[in-house]
């Protein structure tokens, strides 16, 4: 299984997710076509697959673009996300086969949108899994609640995904590392991995390479809201809870300017 980032708008990333044996192809998020298509071509993959994470317009909004220029590509989304140009609707649990090796498992994360999915996809040539998270995991940080609760928010982040294996890939929508980073840091200012990350994280920008993939143990270490089960990060944000120190460090982030 190979990835390839896409980079896209001003911030964004779709994924092209390669079955290697057959050259078949999946994309994640293709809001700009034409570069996908781009990508595709130059690595000679046949392309099968839109996987779609949410209906926001700089995820879903190049999907009926994309059936047009691949007449009878398949897109996929989450049946309660209204997700535009969608042709095959899914529901937690659901797989898709891509090429002979690769598998992909629905998962729905909901929160920042209501029937948002992260795409979980194992391969059986590649012993690293890797996740699609959209906007629901970000490295150091996730999606704003826009509609659903941080009782949701810490469902998908720290039972859904925080129960994947800890080697998986975690490839999100957006590139916001640094300034996740930099808030992170905020709520725990003595984390050493932390501190380690965005010195990293900076260098890579200042050479204009991505911060993604993370993994979801180095997200365990680093991320804030998947670190809320733990009493000392309840402690500093002065709560009783892992769902109210969730919903207080998503309300800090909201209103943080750093």
């Amino acid at each position: 299984m190979k990835i390839y980032h896409i980079p896209c708008l001003e911030d964004n990333y779709s994924y092209l997710i390669v079955d290697e044996s057959t050259k078949e192809g999946a994309v994640v998020d293709p809001v700009e076509p034409e570069k996908v298509l781009e990508a595709a071509n130059s690595h000679g993959v046949n392309l099968k697959l839109v996987l779609t994470t949410h209906h926001h317009w700089d995820h879903a909004g190049g999907n009926e673009k994309m059936k047009e220029l691949v007449p009878g590509i398949k897109v996929y989304g989450g049946s309660v996300d209204n997700v535009k140009g969608c042709t095959d609707k899914v529901e937690n649990g659901d797989k898709v086969p891509l090429g002979a090796d690769i598998n992909i498992l629905s998962l729905h994360t909901p929160c920042h949108t209501k029937g948002h999915i992260s795409y979980y996809v194992t391969s059986k040539e590649d012993a690293q899994p890797a996740v699609f998270t959209g906007d629901t995991l970000f490295i150091a940080g996730c999606g704003k609640f826009f509609e659903g609760t941080a009782e949701q928010m810490h469902q998908s982040l720290c039972v859904t995904l925080g129960s994947l294996p800890k080697p998986t890939r975690v490839f999100c929508g957006h590139e916001y590392t640094v300034k996740n980073l930099q808030f992170a840091l905020t709520v725990e200012p003595d984390n050493l991995r932390l501190q380690q990350k965005l010195t990293w994280a900076q260098k890579q920008r200042q050479a204009g390479q991505p911060t993604i993939p993370s993994t979801i143990e180095d997200e365990m270490e680093t991320n804030p809201f998947m670190r809320v089960d733990l009493p000392e990060i309840q402690e500093r944000v002065h709560c009783k809870s892992p769902v109210e120190a969730l919903r207080e460090i998503r309300k800090r982030k909201d209103n943080w300017r750093g």
